[in-house]
């Protein structure tokens, strides 16, 4: 076994487990009729671990079918992997391919939340290798629970398998909330392509949106509360000047920006930052990233008109906040990094910041969603999945608050720090937006709001001095 690094590790997490202690099943006998009813569920689910031993090891590279990659923990015990088999399935069979790092002792789990899990596998004798288990269980969330490894090592799968049968129909996709792109982008593969290089070396494929607080301590939210002014916790919004319940993609497009691209009319919002009972302000142009979030930087497109979405939850735990998808490195200030929730205390004088990644993945068909977020989804291992193949910019939020001391009575109008989630609703001027998108993103470059890279200056600029297009 190869020599291995700790760097970029996750803390792992304590998980609530509803476990009845007599009830330790064992490996059941299917007929090869059974087996042929089912279906592998769990290939290019979401997927959360307890941690990650390094970046190139996530949760997600063990549901993604690729044998090459795998995702592994910390060498520590206990540990688990998870899998959202989207709704309720009868679970008939686990396979488990493990490398060299293996468990000894763990279980097979199912969960209807996510939270209280049942056990309907069990051993303490694993032989690690690939290990096929025909079991049997019902739940929307599977996960290997490990609680002794056969190693010094962490737990390291390769793929983690789940077969068996969905007991409910997929959402459907038309109806009251999804809002249909016309016209909407059919026919894309996600490519799976690995750029060739370029020298000098391609280490980024970004620009910035630069923008400053443009209404704040206002009580609506125009996705999830349209139409209904008051109706939302308090939040702070950037962008564009005119923001409120009644928002509408023209009313977008009509008004103004606080953003320093005249062509940016997009709206972007997020719970206020309260000290007590007082808001905290973000101070100056907060730093708004569009990125790749795909392995294959050129094949990203631009945002269509009109889009929107919401990143993460005012109802997160701070389990889910620590391991969500969308995540870099929650928050931070003076010289405290990693934190899932705001610091109890921050040196005099710093400030907090958050960062926090969203979905880059559009199904190609719709606007919006009834529950804002299911036309948008995340890559798997760097590739879009195939029920959302259009590879779109992956915006990141950067934020920052003037708050430092004593960090006590410090929390967002949605709750604790790690209730923190924002909003987006498209309204760039289609030829800048796509400008900056080909130059910056397509063209692997680390831009400014000009699209332009300090480091590779004779690429020029997207832009003119003025922000707009020459």
């Amino acid at each position: 076994m190869s020599t291995r690094s700790l760097r970029r590790t996750l803390i792992p997490i304590g998980v609530t487990t509803a476990v009845v202690a007599s009830m330790v099943v064992g490996a059941i006998q299917l007929t090869s009729a059974d087996a042929a009813t089912t279906t592998l569920l769990s290939q290019g689910r979401p997927a959360l671990a307890s941690s990650t031993e390094l970046g190139e090891t996530p949760a997600a590279a063990a549901v993604d079918g690729n044998n090459s990659t795998r995702w592994g923990s910390q060498w520590s015990d206990p540990q688990w992997l998870r899998v959202d088999l989207g709704s309720t399935a009868t679970v008939s069979q686990v396979v488990l391919q493990w490398e060299a790092a293996y468990a000894k002792a763990f279980q097979i789990q199912t969960s209807d939340d996510g939270n209280a899990w049942t056990n309907i596998y069990s051993t303490t004798t694993g032989t690690g290798g690939t290990q096929t288990l025909n079991i049997s269980g019902t739940g929307r969330y599977v996960r290997m629970y490990g609680t002794q490894r056969a190693t010094g090592y962490g737990y390291s799968l390769y793929e983690f398998k789940v077969y068996g049968t969905l007991n409910t129909t997929p959402p459907p996709t038309d109806g009251p909330g999804w809002v249909p792109a016309v016209p909407p982008v059919t026919g894309v593969t996600p490519s799976t392509a690995t750029p060739p290089p370029t020298n000098p070396p391609t280490t980024h494929h970004e620009f910035q949106a630069n923008c400053s607080v443009s209404r704040s301590n206002l009580p609506d939210d125009p996705i999830v509360f349209f139409g209904l002014p008051g109706a939302s916790h308090s939040h702070t919004f950037m962008g564009n000047t005119t923001t409120n319940a009644n928002t509408t993609l023209s009313s977008l497009q009509a008004g103004g920006t606080a953003c320093i691209t005249p062509g940016d009319k997009s709206a972007y919002w997020m719970p206020t930052l309260l000290n007590g009972d007082q808001a905290v302000q973000p101070v100056g142009r907060q730093v708004i990233y569009y990125k790749s979030g795909v392995l294959d930087y050129r094949s990203v497109r631009p945002f269509p008109a009109g889009l929107r979405f919401v990143v993460g939850s005012p109802s997160s735990t701070q389990a889910e906040f620590q391991n969500h998808p969308g995540h870099v490195e929650g928050f931070e200030c003076g010289d405290l990094t990693n934190q899932w929730d705001i610091p109890a205390n921050c040196v005099a004088g710093s400030q907090l910041n958050v960062r926090f990644q969203a979905p880059s993945c559009w199904d190609g068909t719709h606007l919006d969603s009834p529950d804002h977020k299911a036309h948008m989804a995340y890559p798997v291992v760097g590739v879009c999945p195939p029920d959302h193949p259009v590879a779109v910019p992956m915006i990141e939020f950067k934020m920052a608050w003037p708050v430092s001391g004593n960090m006590a009575n410090v929390h967002f109008s949605s709750g604790r720090g790690y209730s923190f989630h924002y909003d987006f609703y498209n309204a760039w001027d289609a030829p800048t937006l796509k400008a900056l998108s080909d130059h910056c993103i397509n063209g692997g470059l680390q831009c400014d709001p000009r699209g332009f890279d300090q480091y590779k200056p004779d690429r020029g600029a997207a832009l003119n001095e003025n922000y707009v297009l020459p």
